[in-house]
Parts: C-alpha cells; structure tokens; sequence
C-alpha cells in the first residue's frame, strides 16, 4: 500500500510536472501559431516534441533488468536526434544592419539555390543628342575650307610650271618674230589673284601688243557696226601720212582695222606646227600638247601632280583700255573686248583692304558654286565680281561675322539683274554683261537662283 502510494504519488508528480511543462509547451506553441503562423508553429512543435521525448527518458526510471532498454533509449534518442536536425530552421528575420552583409560567410551554410526566370538584360539606352544645325554662316565656311582650298603643291607647282613654258615662248617668239614688238609675257587668272580658283588648272597667259599710238587709235563700240559698248575697234591713222609698212602690225589689217582673228590665227599656227613642245615638255618633266582644234590659243599640260590648262591672249594696252584679242562668234573679225579683270581684282582687294571685309571670300564661294553648278556656270568669274562691286556701293558691313547676310544679299541682287535681263558694268554702266546671254539661259539662271534666295544650302549641295 506504501508502495503503492509511492509509486502513485512519484507518477503524479512526475504527471503535474510533464502536465505543468506540457501547460507551458501548449502556452507557447498557441502563442506561435499567432508570430510564425501555421507553418513555423507546426515546424516548432516538431522539434519540441523531440525534446520532450528526450527530457522524459532522462527523467523516467530504467528497468535495469532489460537489456534492450538502453539499446532501445539509445536508438530512440538517435531518432529524436535526426528529426531535430530534418527540422528545417525557421529564417532569422533579417535585421537593417544584415543588409550590407556579403550572401555568404564562412561561418553560415549557403542558401539552397533558387532557379529564378529573370527577363533578358535590357540593352543599355545610348542617348544621342540630337546633331546641331548649323548656321549658313557655318555652313559656308566649312564648305569654304573644304572644297574651295586648292593643294598647296599645285598651287605652287602649276604657276611655275606656267611660268617655264611662258619663258620657252617668250624665247621662240623674239627667235621667229624679232621684228613684232610683243611685250614680256606674263600671267594672270583666278589662280594667282585669288578670285575663285576651284583647282589649279587653268592659267592665262597675257601677250602684249604693243602698238605707237601715233598710228593707232581706238573706236568706241557704239560707233562700230555691233554697237556694243564692250567691243572696241583699233584703227589704223594717217596712211595717206605714214603708208602701210610703217607699222610692224601693219600685215595683220584688214579693212583699215588691227583684226584679232588674223593675229590669232598667226599664233595658232606657230602653236601647233612650229614649237618643239615634245622636246620643252621633256625639259620641264611634263607632256605639251596644243589644242589644235579649238579657235582659242590654248596649251594642255599634263604633269605627275597636275594638268593645267594654259590660254594665250594677245592685249593691247591703249588710253586706259585693256582690250583682249578674243572676238565674239560671227563673221566681224576685227573687234577686240574690252577686259576689266584687272581693275575688277585691284578695286575688290582695295575695298577689302579698307574694312577688313571678306569680298573676296565671298566671291571664291560664289565663284566656286557657279563654275560646278551646270544652270549657273555662265555667271562665274566678272558678272559675280560687278554684282559684289556694285552692291559694296550701298552696303558698307561686308565683315566675316556678315558673310552669310551679304551672301544672301548677292543671290537676291543676282535674281533682280536677270528679271530684268541687265547687269551693268561696275565701271561702265553702258555694257550690259547679260547681252550674250540667251533667254532661255537667263530664265534657267533666275529660277535656280529664286529658290537659293529662301533656301541658301540648296547651292552648297554636291551637284
């Protein structure tokens, strides 16, 4: 009966205890389920459970005369064991301060590994910034530096190699012809004047005539049979005085009058059948040929590092007159034209000079757009130079900081003088330098024009 209380009394102790433990589990795991939620209380109650298990084998009497129950309490704690360690840990909740730690530590397991299907990179967005449009000012200087500026080896190469054949000529002329009294050749043209050269191709050489001007005199072109103003006549005076013979140029009249066509046609033939070019070519590293077919007097010239061009003008220099021996197409033979591209290039570099302007630029663009331009080639080289003189008269800012505005100003005067079909000459208002134009030219001229006024950049566009 003792015993039996004992036992009892032990049993129930050791009841209230595992009822006062089991109290506290309960307590805490319904406290669980409320923080961790279902899943976390489940996964505790787990581990607690084995625990309990634990704690009541080392608290309950062993029969010690089973052999199996150590073995038995033995394996039963190896179970609780392994289901303690298959009980997954519940994540920590991460803390502010765990943000900047690296995933993996040496002291911690690494995370299982999530197979995430993540969107393909994005492609890196480039901005570009829209390109800036440029001024016509701009414009016109990077179209002047790009495609007006001539090479520096043929600029120089071309004038010296024109200046070699100018001696050879020089030479042959005084050997053949000592008795007309030609002047010392010399050159001229766009190339050395710096008015609008593209290329150095083209080179004029400028032959004198030089007349005694006691039996000579000129005739105005409204007094001759073309009434051009911008032809001239060169007569011959006193015959019945001084008979024919008296002048070494006596043997190139024709009807009392210095005909050009004869002179030219004389050069044209020592030109091509009298001159050793193959051999003056071979001196100067270079290949002569002279044009035979053309009515001009020209010279093709090609070298290693250039092919130029060479023109022969015989001139005739009289009471301020420059006149050249380039009649226009017809049968009057004896008219010499009148040439103003000296006094056009002394007065354009005079004007310059006296305002820093940028005329002379300007006229280079304008030069350059004309000549490669197939509606407008026909108005390069004077007519330009005349509208840029004229326009100077009325218009005083022709600084580069304007150049884009008195560029413009020149298409819209260009535009005027062709409506009306009259451009006077800067230094003759009775020549008119459209008379050779034909209609059909002037109305091409007017109406590509007539677009560049509202639209400039039209004209810089590669043709």
């Amino acid at each position: 009966m003792g015993a039996t209380m004992a036992e009892f009394t032990g049993q129930r102790g050791k009841r209230q205890e595992d009822g006062g433990l089991g109290s506290v589990l309960d307590l805490l795991l319904a406290n669980a389920r409320l923080v961790l939620g279902v899943s976390g209380a489940a996964v505790l109650a787990i581990a607690t459970l084995a625990v309990k298990r634990l704690i009541d084998r080392a608290t309950s009497p062993r029969d010690e005369g089973d052999p199996k129950a150590e073995q038995k309490t033995l394996e039963e704690s190896w179970q609780d064991l392994a289901l303690i360690k298959a009980t997954p840990k519940l994540p920590k909740k991460q803390r502010r301060e765990d943000l900047s730690e690296p995933l993996l530590s040496p002291a911690r397991l690494p995370a299982p590994e999530l197979r995430v299907c993540s969107a393909p990179p994005e492609t890196p967005q480039v901005e570009f910034s829209p390109p800036r449009c440029l001024t016509l000012q701009e414009k016109l200087l990077s179209h002047y530096s790009s495609r007006l500026a001539v090479p520096e080896a043929q600029a120089s190469l071309a004038p010296q190699l024109a200046r070699s054949i100018c001696a050879q000529l020089q030479n042959f002329l005084q050997i053949k012809c000592p008795e007309l009294p030609f002047g010392s050749l010399f050159l001229s043209g766009p190339l050395l004047d710096g008015l609008g050269a593209l290329a150095a191709d083209h080179v004029h050489l400028m032959l004198p005539v030089v007349l005694d001007a006691a039996l000579w005199s000129l005739i105005p072109g409204e007094d001759t049979v073309v009434r051009n103003p911008q032809y001239w006549m060169i007569k011959r005076t006193d015959l019945e005085y001084f008979p024919r013979g008296r002048s070494p140029w006596d043997r190139f009249i024709v009807g009392r009058y210095l005909s050009s066509n004869a002179l030219n046609e004389t050069l044209h033939k020592m030109l091509v059948a009298s001159i050793n070019w193959p051999a003056i070519g071979s001196l100067l590293g270079s290949v002569i040929h002279p044009v035979v077919a053309s009515q001009e007097l020209k010279l093709e010239v090609k070298h290693d590092q250039v092919e130029l061009s060479i023109a022969l003008f015989p001139v005739v220099e009289m009471e301020d007159k420059v006149l050249l021996a380039a009649p226009p197409e017809g049968l009057v033979e004896n008219l010499w034209l009148e040439s103003f591209y000296r006094a056009e290039v002394s007065k354009v570099k005079e004007l310059d000079a006296g305002d820093a302007g940028a005329r002379q630029r300007c006229l280079r663009i304008l030069n350059g757009i004309c000549k490669s331009h197939p509606a407008l080639h026909k108005l390069s080289g004077s007519p330009l130079t005349h509208v840029v003189l004229h326009l100077s008269a009325t218009s005083s800012d022709w600084a580069e900081e304007s150049l884009a505005d008195r560029f413009q100003q020149v298409l819209e005067e260009l535009v005027g003088y062709l409506e009306k079909g009259v451009l006077p000459s800067y230094f003759n208002h009775k020549i008119n330098l459209f008379c050779e134009l034909l209609e059909e030219e002037i109305d091409e001229m007017g109406f590509t024009l007539y677009r560049a006024v509202s639209e400039p950049e039209l004209l810089l566009k590669e043709k």
